[in-house]
């Protein structure tokens, strides 16, 4: 029934400020746009890898807070090639990495940033001993 995780979708404050984030540093492509009924505009869909998307919506007000404790959306991940290379990337393009690189408890390489509006991303280089590689 279900074929793969389609998209993931965040409303965002700023999307010029977004669209440098997800397409200038990380490298997505912005491959198309949709408008409101009204004619301004909607969401932009980005493409991550093939048929792997994000999608941004315009005019976010309220900021997502992070807390441990709240129940519901936590991070996304997404796979690298070479954990210490993203990471020179990231801080290169002044994105501030607060965790690692690191190995966590699955053996897998980890470092951890946060995008404009404070949503949490980690960037994971798969160990082939991980639980993950083995599934």
């Amino acid at each position: 029934m279900i074929k793969r995780i389609g998209h993931a979708a965040y409303i965002v404050k700023d999307m010029e400020t977004s669209l440098r984030f997800y397409c200038g540093v990380l490298g997505f492509q912005k491959v198309f746009e949709l408008p409101k009924p009204d004619g301004t505009p909607a969401l932009i869909y980005l493409k991550v890898a093939e048929g792997q998307f994000i999608e941004l919506f315009y005019d976010g007000v309220h900021p997502y807070a992070f807390n441990r404790d709240n129940v519901g959306y936590y991070h996304l991940c997404f796979e690298v090639d070479d954990i210490h290379k993203i990471a020179d990337h990231l801080t290169a393009h002044g994105i501030d990495v607060f965790i690692g690189p690191k190995q966590g408890r699955d053996t897998n390489w980890q470092c951890w940033v946060k995008d404009p509006d404070g949503n949490r991303i980690e960037f994971m280089q798969l160990s082939p001993d991980s639980p993950q590689a083995k599934a």
